[in-house]
């Protein structure tokens, strides 16, 4: 190499060989050989020459290992002939044309885990962020004055004011090249999209006005939105202004992999008939790829060597699809799982161990899974028992309760109401009991009724050409005004078509939100709405300071109460003296916390009770200020229940308090940190605010899998409260598998037939009747027997009634 002359002789000459091979020409060593050491030479170390005859072969074979050594793994063969011919022999995977190489063939070379297999540019993530098009411009109805680029919304002349420069840029770029700034973007076409986005390299006058009126004019470059959003990500140091500017990014697949992950060399690597490398083979979903691996037959060497490999890959496959994740390809982003698929993908793990004598512990592993699907994970479970294990489920699924060997019913009620076994043993003995709520549901003493049916007025949403994921580009029409359920095996495009659809795009709409929607057509009939509420089960707070009182709202009034009495107008103390987030009422040592954290550095942080308060959260003089005998601490320690029966005298109060209780909350107390809340407990304190709200019309709440980690008797709360919300005009649309859910439904949206490819289609829609009758529907197929059920109980009850009336009153 250029530089490396002298290096290159030395090593020739402490070699020994007396001829080398310079740029093709051969020279011994003592000629004074010229090299220029600003050019690239080639320089090959002439190692023999051989005569092709009998009994050259050792020779041959020594003098080729000798110039693999020195050649560190190459060789060249000169054929002497008329022309010459030189053949390159390589112990390496390199092309000899191209120049193209291969490391070691390792496990590690296809790992994205790996620097040995990742792709260099995305480092294995498949992924970049760029600046999202889509989200600079997200409503090209709008003109450049009135908002239209988001980033800048507001720059224009429309609204005068500092740090509006570069959307007065943008205004006099539009201006310059013609186009109107106070017309909606859409009328200028793609020309004044690519202006905007991407600016113009010709210089053109500015004219800007300063924050205090002063004018400056000169002469720039504009660079467009795109380029100017980039640049100030790539060259700030201040994290809030990347953070803003991430807003209006998306991930995209990696231009250099395409968002299979690993390195080209990687990738050339192919197996079988078809010749698929890792990345096609991993993106096959389970169902397909236990087909591929099934059919792969290697021979010879291969064969011998893949054998015991195919054999465990085949079981693993094998033991995900019978737990229902046949639709799931195999490099399927972990955070894209739920919860339930997630937890079925270790449950198929610990299958594969195939070990004895364990003690399984499962948290709700039919979650997110289709009745379907359930009888599957029950075998799956009764699998591993026989197996000689122990199989321990916290499970609220019918299904699943019958099935067991023992059952342990744990309550009767929640919170400080339960923490007791209420039955125990085989389901029979549990059936009897007549303090246990699960078994007054499993043996029908109680039941969720089918309300009647609203009927289907002329307002409705149309989602049209829903094509995110495995969407078929189908449209879907959604009435309002309605309790909606939309259903669907697991896989079938449930949440992308309400969650990535429907929710970003009226969020959008509606709440100025910066998500991206997932790819669709247009959806119709958003005039209809006035706002969008996505009640999920995420915490209401992440912090020991919000609670259920101050998410709800009724703390202010609580605190105004404390304000309004004798003791406390006397001493001029505001409703602000009773909040514990801020300073003069509340206790300084815990900052109204009323815990202290202690930091362990390598160990979790410990949570101890302040000793100045004891954890009562205010200080002492604020405590001495008492309702009906009663501090705000003692408030905050009340269970719902007790509150509604001591404000009663409080409309303000007791209204909102009356609706936790009336969802099923009435056992947590008032000041329970947000932390110390589940999932469907937190989703049920998001209910109850928006119950204590006024009746709207114009809402539309969505909600994905609300029963997740309910009972049965909580189900019932629930659709109570959902039915509460529809009456009083709003549009409710729930994704979900529970069938007591599903049979409640104004409306119905069956998605599937199946999951991954095999879903993403429309297969039935209408009331739940009408959808049982559809034969291919796996929804309608289970809710076919649900409704059957409650017309034969319907039908004894009809005719007992009957009966009862023909005759004389008996007793009951």
């Amino acid at each position: 190499r250029k530089g490396e002359h002298q290096k290159v002789m030395d090593d020739v000459r402490r070699a020994g060989f007396v001829r080398v091979r310079v740029d093709g020409e051969v020279l011994e060593i003592t000629e004074d050989i010229k090299l220029d050491k600003n050019k690239k030479h080639s320089v090959e170390i002439v190692v023999d020459r051989l005569v092709v005859r009998d009994g050259i072969r050792s020779r041959l074979a020594d003098s080729l290992e000798v110039a693999l050594r020195w050649g560190e793994g190459l060789a060249v063969v000169n054929v002497l002939g008329d022309p010459g011919e030189d053949i390159l022999f390589s112990q390496k995977l390199a092309c000899p044309d191209c120049g193209f190489s291969l490391g070691e063939i390792a496990p590690r070379v296809f790992s994205f885990n790996s620097p040995y297999g990742a792709c260099p540019k995305c480092s294995g993530i498949g992924v970049m962020k760029e600046v999202d098009p889509d989200l600079v411009i997200p409503d090209r109805r709008l003109s450049i004055v009135k908002g239209a680029v988001a980033p800048f919304a507001g720059g224009g002349n429309g609204k005068q004011g500092r740090g509006n420069y570069y959307g007065q840029l943008i205004e006099a770029a539009a201006r310059h090249h013609g186009f109107d700034p106070f017309a909606p973007v859409e009328e200028g076409g793609e020309a004044l999209l690519d202006l905007i986005l991407y600016g113009d390299p010709e210089p053109m006058p500015f004219k800007y006005q300063g924050a205090y009126g002063f004018v400056r004019e000169k002469y720039v470059r504009f660079e467009g939105a795109i380029h100017i959003l980039e640049r100030k990500y790539r060259e700030s140091t201040v994290d809030w202004v990347r953070e803003e500017i991430e807003e209006y990014m998306s991930a995209i697949p990696c231009p250099a992999c395409a968002g299979r992950r690993l390195r080209p060399e990687s990738l050339a690597v192919r197996i079988g008939e078809g010749g698929k490398n890792i990345a096609e083979v991993t993106a096959l979903p389970v169902d397909e790829a236990l087909d591929y691996f099934g059919g792969l037959h290697l021979e010879g060497k291969e064969g011998v060597i893949s054998a015991p490999i195919l054999k465990e890959i085949n079981a693993r496959l094998g033991f995900l699809n019978n737990v229902g994740l046949g639709y799931l390809t195999l490099d399927r982003a972990a955070s894209t799982l739920s919860g339930g698929e997630a937890q079925r993908i270790r449950l198929a793990t610990q299958i594969g161990s195939g070990l004895v004598g364990v003690l399984y512990i499962l948290d709700e592993p039919s979650i997110g899974l289709h009745q379907r699907d359930n009888a599957r994970l029950i075998a799956t479970l009764e699998r591993l028992r026989d197996q000689g294990n122990t199989v321990i489920v916290v499970e609220h699924d019918e299904d699943t309760i019958r099935a067991a060997d023992f059952v342990v019913d744990i309550g009767p009620g929640a919170g400080e109401y339960g923490g007791r076994v209420v039955a125990a043993g085989p389901l029979g003995e549990v059936l009897a009991s007549e303090d246990s709520v699960t078994a007054q549901y499993l043996s029908g003493r109680k039941r969720i009724e089918v309300p009647s049916r609203r009927p289907v007025t002329g307002r409705r949403l149309e989602i049209k050409g829903a094509r995110e994921h495995n969407l078929k580009g189908i449209d879907v029409a959604i009435p309002l005004g309605l309790f909606v359920c939309v259903t669907g095996v697991s896989g079938s495009g449930k949440s992308t078509l309400i969650t990535e659809i429907l929710y970003r795009r009226l969020a959008q709409e509606l709440n100025r939100s910066k998500v991206k929607p997932g790819r669709h057509d247009a959806i119709l009939g958003v005039e209809n709405l006035r706002r969008v509420i996505e009640i999920d089960q995420s915490p209401i707070g992440r912090t020991p300071r919000s609670n259920p009182v101050t998410y709800t709202g009724v703390f202010d009034h609580i605190r105004e109460v404390f304000a309004m009495t004798p003791e406390a107008k006397a001493r001029g103390y505001k409703r602000g003296r009773f909040s514990f987030n801020l300073s003069g009422g509340r206790c300084e040592a815990c900052r109204g916390d009323g815990i202290i954290k202690i930091e362990m550095h390598f160990l979790p942080d410990v949570y101890v009770p302040c000793e100045v308060c004891g954890g009562k959260r205010y200080n002492r003089e604020t405590l001495e200020i008492t309702y009906k005998g009663k501090t705000i601490a003692d408030i905050l320690e009340m269970n719902v229940d007790q509150g509604v029966q001591f404000f009663e005298n409080i409309p303000s109060v007791k209204r909102k308090l009356q609706v936790l209780k009336d969802v099923g909350l009435g056992y947590i107390r008032l000041g329970q940190p947000a932390t110390q809340l589940s999932g469907g407990e937190a989703q049920r304190v998001k209910l109850a605010t928006e119950l204590s709200r006024q009746g709207d019309s114009g809402a539309l709440y969505i909600l994905d899998e609300p029963t997740t980690g309910l009972h049965m008797a909580d189900v019932h709360r629930l659709l109570e409260v959902l039915q509460r919300l529809v009456d009083a005009g709003a549009t409710v649309v729930v994704i979900e598998h529970n069938l007591d859910v599903i049979k409640c439904a104004d409306w119905i949206i069956d998605l599937g037939p199946e999951g991954g490819d095999g879903g993403g289609w429309v297969v039935a829609a209408g009331t739940p009747e009408q959808v049982a009758t559809v034969d291919g529907s796996h929804t309608g197929r289970f809710l076919r027997r649900v409704l059957d059920g409650l017309f034969e109980r319907n039908q004894k009850i009809r005719n007992s009634e009957n009966l009862l009336s023909s005759t004389k009153p008996v007793p009951l």
